[in-house]
Order: C-alpha cells, then structure tokens, then sequence
C-alpha cells in the first residue's frame, strides 16, 4: 500500500493561510466600502435636510418685505431682491445629523430663489484597509428651491385713491387668497400657500 509524502500537507498549509488571509482583507474592504457608503448616505441626508430648513426658515422670514411690497403694487420688486438665507438653521439641522455645514448660499431668481447647502461628516471612514481614510469624511451638497406659486395677483382699488385695498392671489395648486395689506392675516397660514419649498436636482 502506498503512504502520501509526509511533505504534501505541509506544503497545502502556506496556501490555505494565504487564501484565509485575502478572504478577510476582501472582507475587511468590503466593510469599509460599506461604511463609507453608510456615512455618504448619511451626509447626504444631512446635506438635504439643512438645505430644506434653510430655505423654510427663508420662507418664514419673508413675510414683513411681502406685506410692505402689496400696498404700492411692487411685489416684483420684491420678488427680485437677492436675500440672504439664514445659515444658522442648516448649521442646527446638519448638526442634528452628525455633520458640518461648511457652505451656504443663495442663488437668487425671479420667482424661483435656491439655498444650497454642503456638508461634512464628523465620522472618518477609518479603515485600516484603505490608506488615509483615518482622516476621510463624507461630503454631500443639496440645493431647495423657494418658488413662488401665485404669480399675477389681481389688485382691487375700493377707492380710487390709487392704493390697493386688496390681493387675490389664484395659486397653481388651486388655491385662491384673499390679502388686504391694511390687515394682513398671520404670515404662517399664508406662507405655505404662497411659497412651494422642495429638493431640486444641482
């Protein structure tokens, strides 16, 4: 009967290791690709989230120049001024979220103004499998529009004084407001009507 070299094993062992070895590298690389994905997400819903609150608290903050625009029939003018959007609010909700805020700005347009928001995450990829990556963090940006959806009010002059007495508003998600800028209702049951916030594309 014929005996196996006692060799034999000993020379299967270095590749058994060697392969042991690639499968966990393989699956340590994997799990950094995992969690570098993971934080991407992350960031990236921080970054929509600042961007959305900033537009809205934009929103919020328009009320006293629309009001003071509907008495002398200007609100073009106000519809074209560049505003700066409040950066403090993406500052809060990218915290919230585990990141920095490291830009915010506007870009103004005729019935369509933007905030866009770009962050980064306070988490480093740290995988011992992808150099550098100790210092890698995540980076996303998001941009919310602020559109304006009842363009072309009709103005009503109860007095021929030249001052309108009041706004009607026809919206595109069919819904008609009435403003007197002589006693203006509370600017939060109106805002939402009047000004659509939403994520956009870049």
């Amino acid at each position: 009967m014929r005996t196996r070299p006692q060799g034999d094993a000993g020379q299967a062992f270095p590749i058994y290791i060697m392969m042991v070895a690639g499968l966990l590298f393989l699956a340590l690389a994997f799990f950094a690709v995992g969690k570098a994905s993971a934080l991407r997400n992350g960031s990236q819903g921080a970054a929509d989230a600042a961007a959305l609150a900033a537009a809205q608290k934009a929103r919020d903050n328009f009320g006293t120049g629309f009001y003071a625009s509907l008495p002398t029939n200007v609100l073009d003018l106000f519809l074209n001024t560049p505003f700066t959007p409040p950066c403090y609010e993406a500052d809060r909700l990218a915290a919230a979220n585990d990141a920095k805020r490291t830009l915010c700005y506007p870009t103004p347009g005729y019935l369509r103004d933007r905030v866009t928001v770009e962050v980064k995450g306070n988490k480093p990829v740290d995988s011992p499998v992808l150099p550098g990556s100790e210092n890698k963090k995540a980076k996303a940006k998001a941009t919310a529009l602020i559109e304006f959806r009842c363009p072309n009010p009709k103005a009503v002059d109860f007095n021929s004084d030249g001052v309108q007495d009041l706004f009607i508003f026809t919206c595109r998600n069919g819904k008609i407001l009435e403003i007197a800028p002589a006693s203006p209702p509370p600017w939060e049951s109106v805002s939402r009507t009047l000004f659509d916030v939403r994520l956009v594309d870049q």
